[in-house]
């Protein structure tokens, strides 16, 4: 078996993204069973060795604590089962909304993440829109950190709106916003809200005009979805003709789905970052396997991937 060979793997939350990454890529999943006892404590365990292979693990990291707990027991098993090369591949990176001290006595959450998967055999990690580009510099291994732009933007050329205008449903969304308003050559309106506490909004107001505008929202993430629906319902009210919204990552807690059914969005265009709890009339879901697949690749190839980064 050469060194080099590369296999793929998946955390169980995972399988259906992993499987079509592994189906772009050209090769299989990798064998690999998780035994659970009856107290709710789990064991993944490769059927096949890895020794000397680079190994891609696949795994979102969304809530709940499990699915982490799944990647870094399987990043530890492929450290001690002599793999060469061990990349965390996370479409979504949990826990980044915690990359900073806001008030006193609170973890940095995502930096602690970050140090565990190191520790755990992590020597690579490929994500994507993470929630702070600084979350990057929490690790001491190499990160790429891809942008959904890549099969966003695609999609939205193809819809061929007129008037269309991009907009970020909050200021710290505003530097995605106006890199999406150059890539579409388009206005860009901004949402300024304030909050009660967290996914609570006391107020929004709207920076910019979108009257007889078709616009799409911009944002990282959708949770609860009472910002997203929020800034929708009013940018309608402003006279906008039609607004969609793309996020990355579908969380999709609590009354999110309700939320979206009554609010007076289009349509909300997502990654397959994260499974869908269910079905929507409204969500659309845009894959993006074949960028990490076509990532992957050029990693274990020692290719450059600075053509993904157009972001």
């Amino acid at each position: 078996m050469p060194a080099t060979e590369a296999k793929i793997f998946n955390c169980t939350q995972s399988r259906e993204l992993a499987e079509k990454i592994a189906g772009h890529y050209g090769t299989k999943l990798g064998n690999v069973i998780t035994s659970t006892y009856s107290d709710g404590e789990f064991q993944p365990s490769f059927e096949e060795s890895v020794r000397g292979s680079r190994v891609f693990i696949i795994g979102s990291t969304h809530p709940g604590s499990d699915h982490l707990m799944e990647m870094l027991l399987m990043l530890d098993a492929a450290k001690r089962a002599s793999a060469r090369h061990i990349t965390a591949v996370m479409p979504y990176f949990g826990w980044a909304r915690q990359d900073r001290k806001d008030k006193p006595r609170v973890p940095i959450a995502a930096k602690m993440i970050a140090s565990i998967l190191e520790t755990a055999g992590a020597t690579r990690i490929i994500t994507m829109d993470l929630h702070a580009d600084q979350i990057q510099g929490f690790f001491e291994k190499p990160v790429d950190h891809l942008y959904a732009s890549t099969v966003f933007l695609p999609y939205l050329r193809k819809l061929g709106l007129d008037n269309l205008t991009i907009a970020s449903p909050d200021m710290g969304g505003s530097k995605r916003a106006y890199a999406y308003s150059k890539a579409l050559e388009s206005d860009v309106v901004i949402c300024y809200k304030q909050r009660a506490k967290a996914n609570v909004i006391s107020h929004m107001e709207l920076i910019g005009d979108v009257t007889g505008k078709n616009v799409v929202l911009v944002d990282d993430m959708v949770d609860t979805a009472g910002t997203l629906t929020k800034a929708a319902d009013l940018m309608m009210e402003r006279g906008a003709k039609s607004v969609r919204a793309i996020c990355t990552h579908p969380v999709l807690s609590g009354e999110a789905y309700d939320r979206i059914e009554k609010s007076k969005l289009e349509e909300l265009i997502v990654t397959d970052s994260i499974p869908l709890r269910q079905e929507s009339r409204k969500i659309k879901v845009v894959s993006c396997a074949e960028l990490f697949a076509d990532v992957m690749k050029r990693v274990q190839d020692n290719e450059s991937i600075s053509s993904k980064f157009i972001m």
